[in-house]
């Protein structure tokens, strides 16, 4: 038992009034994973993403290759090139900036129809034969934009055995020594409300007490790890702790996270304009009026 609150009592009155019961979309019922040999092992794949894909993207896949590790001991190549000794990909892309997704696209191998002009949707799917390797298969994750790339990529690792909260509740790792892939299940989907997320409140002393003990306080360190549960949980939004801390005054990385995360960042309460009120005691006079 590495992090989590069990040991430093948090949970009690901190993150788990707010997210403890928070699911922000329904478990998908389509199974993509298959619980026989079917299909083509994952661990036998490497990851393919574009090289000018978006830094979600990128971390997306670098997720899904730890995410493979820590169910089967493998760890899988990620790669930006197509070479001839690999016939098995897993290629993550977003319909709007990977030319090999909208290729694929032009192809008919796969279907935008579901993505056009939607928010945060994502389809997973199978196909045989690559514009550059006509016998390679693949598993096929795409993204009406960098967020729902992200969904679909956490989806297949919940379906693998790896659960949201893997880190934060030390949820343990289904182990298995393959991962098998239904090649006749397609998943499309997308969320009905456009805002869903996490409000970190009453965090103080218990949650405060403990990010300064494990990370030195509310800094990129540890939102990057409150980013990495929303992403999992199919969330895009965040109201930070304010008790005596300022998200963007505390850590100056904490806005560069928040955007590689595709992280919206709100203000709560009685906080304008996108300020903390402890950023008045820091270097306001008077009353507190940002007239």
């Amino acid at each position: 038992m590495k992090n989590n609150f069990r040991h430093t009592k948090v949970l009690s009155h901190s993150l788990l009034v707010i997210v403890g019961f928070i699911s922000f979309s329904l478990p998908i019922q389509a199974q993509l994973v298959s619980p026989v040999k079917t299909g083509f092992d994952l661990t036998k794949s490497v990851i393919y993403i574009d090289s000018g894909e978006e830094v979600l993207v990128k971390k997306s896949a670098s997720f899904l290759q730890q995410d493979i590790e820590r169910v089967t001991g493998k760890k899988i190549p990620i790669v930006s090139k197509f070479e001839k000794n690999n016939s098995h990909y897993i290629i993550i892309g977003t319909a709007r900036q990977s030319p090999l997704i909208k290729a694929l696209a032009k192809t008919g191998k796969v279907n935008l129809k579901n993505l056009e002009e939607k928010w945060e949707a994502f389809r997973v799917q199978t196909i045989t034969g690559l514009p550059q390797q006509p016998a390679a298969k693949a598993l096929v994750i795409t993204g009406s934009d960098r967020r729902g790339l992200s969904y679909g990529v956490f989806e297949l690792s919940r379906q693998m055995g790896v659960s949201p909260w893997y880190w934060w509740a030390d949820v343990p790792v289904q182990k298995k020594p393959a991962i098998y892939i239904n090649t006749s299940v397609i998943i499309n989907d997308a969320p009905k409300v456009k805002y869903r997320g996490i409000f970190i409140n009453d965090e103080a002393p218990c949650l405060s007490n403990w990010s300064k003990e494990k990370f030195g306080g509310f800094n990129h360190h540890f939102y990057e790890q409150v980013f990495e549960l929303i992403l999992r949980l199919k969330g895009n939004y965040l109201w930070p702790a304010m008790w005596g801390n300022a998200f963007y005054d505390d850590d100056s990385l904490n806005r560069k996270s928040a955007d590689e995360f595709g992280i919206v960042i709100g203000t709560s309460h009685h906080e304008p304009l996108m300020r903390a009120h402890d950023e008045w005691r820091r270097y306001g006079k008077g009353k507190w009026n940002y007239d």
